[in-house]
């Protein structure tokens, strides 16, 4: 997010973010997104998360997110979905979930695509282990309900 102004409004929409954003930064962060759309499921939602564009899912909540700063823009793919690509991010300024590249020069179209794909595996496998889990849940309590009910 670049940096506020004390009678700045906070943007109500991606669009009105992106509007608000300074050049180089404004092309970088527009380039990021649309790579970033083309790999989204349909039913992903952009919104507008702490205050920073993000992508989002009805059931996982946050996917990735993106955002300017005064001297470097972000992505903010989530530490297991960059985990793979280490090497190819070496070149970046990374930390935990995030990646910081330069105001005029956006990631690499072909990496933004295989981290957003990883996260997107990652969060199918996530909801999947939880709806195991909720069904074994359900299973247990069923069963000890049954056994409760025979005493």
């Amino acid at each position: 997010m670049m940096k506020k102004r004390l009678d700045a409004e906070e943007p109500a929409s991606v669009d009105e973010y992106l509007a608000a954003v300074p050049e180089p930064a404004r092309t970088t962060l527009q380039k990021l997104r649309a790579t970033i759309r083309t790999v989204m499921p349909p039913d992903a939602v952009e919104a507008l998360s702490y205050a920073i564009p993000s992508f989002r899912d009805k059931s996982a909540g946050m996917l990735v997110a993106y955002a300017a700063f005064n001297k470097h823009c972000s992505f903010f793919p989530t530490p297991g979905a960059m985990d793979p690509f280490e090497e190819e991010l070496k070149k970046y300024r990374t930390s935990k979930g995030t990646i910081q590249f330069p105001l005029e020069k956006s990631l690499p179209a072909a990496l933004v695509k295989k981290i957003v794909k990883e996260r997107l595996r990652l969060v199918a496998l996530k909801l999947k282990a939880g709806a195991s889990k909720s069904a074994n849940q359900s299973a247990n309590q069923s069963a000890n309900q049954s056994a409760k009910k025979k005493r």
